[in-house]
């Protein structure tokens, strides 16, 4: 388990800026994250990858000369935000254009698309790319679902070369398409993961047995089987891969590949180099040249025991750009030019926000904006009172942190609302603020459904009117169409879709009958309720939960539940203030 930390809540940012006092001659930090100390060249492609904490080295591990020009690092298990992104997107362009990588999660998914459409309205070109490498977490026929695990560092370091060889933005997309085509992996666990301050770990294996099929977020594996030998484990890592050819590698005999055996935190480097005595034998034997193999912890899962085995299968342009040199903190291989200091720890202008100014609003728009931050304080007592049972809810199929998550962006939120309304801002901006502070802090798919919810309500009731039953009501059906828009997910899915839908069809109906803001929004969420409890029947078709369907049968999903317990308790703000029943 993780044994040293101050506040759980404020692991990731200290765990980050100890990296960063450690590595001065590799890395700068900006907000959301850390550049290059010596930047970007000028007319050069920015590679910008991240993810979640947790995984050190990746992702600011990955920073420098011949890898990536920044990170983007979220907090724990939860991807950045789409703030994050941008701003260190913005301090890592080099005028030719970003790309934006990471591994094929939700959260990921939603925030670095958002930052990338933030950025190519502000005049900076960005593409995102997700790389899907990891075999067990969906068939080959749906290859495009599949989530990003050690093969991250081959993708990353592919498109990382050619953009330091010159190329332009499409030509290091297209380097990273043909590298993630290429690339497969596979992982087997013998013990779940415990993040900081948690009491026990994400899940658990029995004794003697192991999970094959894990994801680095501590989502079960697809399986259980007998602890085996380190050969019979590399046995399986091997047979798993070779059963499974890209398009173009008809067998393997005669092939080149990167090989990447990776430890997730617990495993030591004897116990690697013991397995990967084994994986050399077997993929010699079967044809196959190993071309700069790589042994060692390179995506870890906090003190997670387990390994994952990574074949990128070769030619040669790949292999020049896997065997090109790089000069990280935690990756080198080859010379470089030494990296720069950087001038000062200041960041640069790019990174600086513009002055923060409150637009005006009327008396009766901040007269509802009371009302708003008292709701915002109320969600936030309610995440804190349900945060450890949503988190053992989502560990039943998912990775554990949904109530984590929620917790951070609702405190932020309520903060954010609290001070805006303090500071005389309308209805409209003190939701605005809240949803950009809990998008922000929470990160991962929550907290940009939250944040995207929050704006939607924030829109409808602007800064000068006062808000009506029907305004309210329209807020809530244009949240639900965004979320809807956004995520992709539709009822049916095992989604807070499953709630959010009929909350907000509840809602319109009762509002168009007559009915005031409170006794409408009574009746919505006890349909918001009813369907939370419903999606225990249902088998999820999206998310991280995907993979271990079966697992989550009898249990409700936690972003449903989460979002039903919310709108429950937002009623009884709503009968304090307007005074109704």
């Amino acid at each position: 388990m993780t044994r040293l930390f101050n506040d759980p809540a404020a692991f990731a940012d200290e765990a980050l800026a100890g990296f960063v006092a450690a590595h001065r001659r590799w890395v700068r930090p900006v907000t959301g994250g850390v550049v290059r100390a010596g930047g970007t060249p000028a007319g050069q492609v920015a590679v910008v990858i991240g993810g979640g904490s947790g995984h050190y080295p990746a992702f600011s591990g990955l920073v420098g000369a011949g890898l990536a020009h920044g990170a983007a690092v979220g907090n724990v298990f939860a991807s950045p935000s789409a703030q994050q992104i941008r701003t260190v997107a913005k301090a890592a362009d080099g005028g030719a254009g970003v790309l934006l990588m990471f591994g094929n999660y939700a959260g990921d998914v939603l925030h670095f698309g958002q930052a990338a459409d933030r950025l190519t309205a502000e005049g900076v070109r960005a593409e995102t790319f997700a790389v899907t490498d990891d075999i067990s977490s969906a068939p080959a026929a749906e290859h495009t679902k599949r989530r990003g695990i050690a093969g991250d560092l081959p993708v990353f370091k592919a498109a990382s070369a050619a953009a330091e060889a010159g190329l332009p933005l499409d030509e290091v997309i297209a380097v990273a398409a043909h590298a993630n085509a290429r690339t497969r992996s596979f992982g087997i666990a013998f013990s779940g993961c415990t993040l900081p301050g948690a009491g026990q770990p994400l899940f658990t294996v029995p004794e003697g047995r192991m999970a094959v099929g894990l994801g680095i977020h501590g989502e079960p594996g697809i399986g259980e089987e007998a602890l085996p030998s380190a050969d019979r484990a590399a046995e399986l890592l091997v047979a798993s891969l070779l059963n499974e050819l890209p398009d173009g590698v008809d067998a393997p005999r005669g092939r080149r590949a990167a090989v990447i055996l990776n430890g997730l935190g617990s495993v030591k480097y004897e116990e690697l180099f013991v397995v990967y005595h084994r994986v050399a034998q077997l993929l010699e034997e079967a044809g196959v040249t190993a071309v700069e193999p790589e042994v060692g912890e390179l995506v870890t899962s906090f003190d997670m025991a387990g390994v994952s085995l990574t074949l990128t299968w070769l030619d040669e342009r790949l292999e020049t750009l896997w065997t090109a040199p790089a000069d990280t903190p935690a990756y080198r291989k080859g010379a470089v030019a030494a990296p720069t200091e950087p001038a000062a720890a200041a960041e640069p202008a790019e990174g600086a926000e513009t002055e923060d100014v409150i637009p005006d609003a009327t008396p009766a728009s901040r007269q509802a904006a009371e009302t708003a931050a008292a709701a915002l304080r109320v969600i936030a007592a309610t995440v804190e009172e349900h945060a450890d049972a949503l988190g053992r809810i989502d560990a039943v199929a998912g990775d554990g942190d949904h109530g984590i998550g929620m917790l951070r962006g609702a405190t932020a939120a309520d903060t954010a609302a609290r001070t805006a309304h303090e500071r005389g801002a309308g209805a409209g901006t003190v939701l605005h603020r809240a949803a950009d502070a809990w998008a922000d802090r929470a990160g991962g798919t929550s907290g940009a459904l939250w944040g995207t919810i929050l704006h939607a309500v924030g829109d409808a009731l602007g800064d000068t009117e006062r808000p009506t039953a029907a305004t309210v009501s329209a807020g809530v059906t244009r949240a639900c169409d965004e979320v809807r828009r956004i995520g992709g997910a539709q009822v049916g899915d095992k989604t807070m879709v499953d709630v959010l839908v009929p909350f907000a069809d509840t809602l319109a109906v009762e509002t168009a009958a007559g009915a005031r803001t409170a006794a409408a929004w009574d009746r919505a969420a006890t349909a918001a309720t009813t369907a939370a409890a419903a999606t225990a029947d249902l088998l999820p078709q999206m998310g991280r939960a995907r993979p271990h369907a079966e697992k989550s049968l009898g249990t409700p999903d936690a972003g449903a539940h989460s979002l039903a317990l919310i709108v429950r308790a937002v009623h009884g703000v709503l009968t304090d203030t307007t005074g109704e029943n």
